[in-house]
């Protein structure tokens, strides 16, 4: 059986990233290396990481598209459900996030928002379907 384990996020500063999704969103750092060049934090059954660009480069020999917030973000976004998104938001905000999109409530019923993270990285913020 195949089972999604985990999204690796490529950035700069492992350490500043994984703390801010610490104060954003109340996550628990699983595991950070010695030398700060991945960490893991407890997201539910999914595990979000981070891993440095130079550990990146080194597994990617072609090289790969950075995220910066002086360009519009890539395609995909990360997503984390919660019962009060403005809530989330605000909180987020106060960890240093961008306001893409404010709290909407789309014709499903479902609240949903947009965030940057500081590395550029487009979070979604919504209520749970169902």
């Amino acid at each position: 059986m195949i089972k999604f384990g985990y999204t690796i996020l490529f950035v700069q500063d492992v350490e500043m990233s994984i703390s801010f999704y610490e104060r954003a969103f109340g996550f628990q750092r699983k595991f950070i290396a010695p030398d700060q060049s991945y960490a893991e934090l407890d997201t539910g059954e999914t595990t979000l990481s981070f891993a440095s660009t130079d550990q990146a480069k080194s597994n990617l020999k072609d090289g790969f598209t950075e995220s910066n917030l002086s360009n519009k973000p890539f395609g995909i976004e990360i997503a984390f459900t919660a019962e009060n998104v403005a809530e989330t938001v605000e909180s987020a905000l106060k960890a240093g996030a961008i306001l893409i999109e404010r709290p909407q409530t789309k014709p499903w019923d479902q609240v949903v928002a947009y965030i940057r993270d500081p590395n550029g990285f487009l979070v979604e913020i919504c209520t749970p379907m169902g």
